[in-house]
């Protein structure tokens, strides 16, 4: 095992984005995190590619890119 946190699928709702990675787990944070996101048309969210080893998403069409690292690190932060 490399260390390495990839992302499997994207999926949203109204309220959560959820990113299933490769071992299984799902991560999910609320949309209101991401602003881009949330402005964006259902349309572009469903237009992401995983970039940089499956470590982080793009959504080109709104100039927007996450690191799931950094998803897990919010989430962390939320629960502290």
């Amino acid at each position: 095992m490399n260390g390495l946190i990839k992302g499997k699928e994207v999926h949203f709702d109204d309220e959560y984005l959820h990113v299933k990675l490769e071992d299984g787990r799902i991560i999910s944070t609320p949309m209101e995190w991401y602003e881009p996101l949330k402005e964006a048309s259902i349309s572009e969210l469903k237009n992401y590619k995983f970039i940089c080893l499956s470590t982080g998403i793009e959504w080109e069409s709104i100039d927007y890119h996450l690191s799931i690292e950094s998803m897990l690190a919010l989430t962390f932060e939320e629960v502290a």
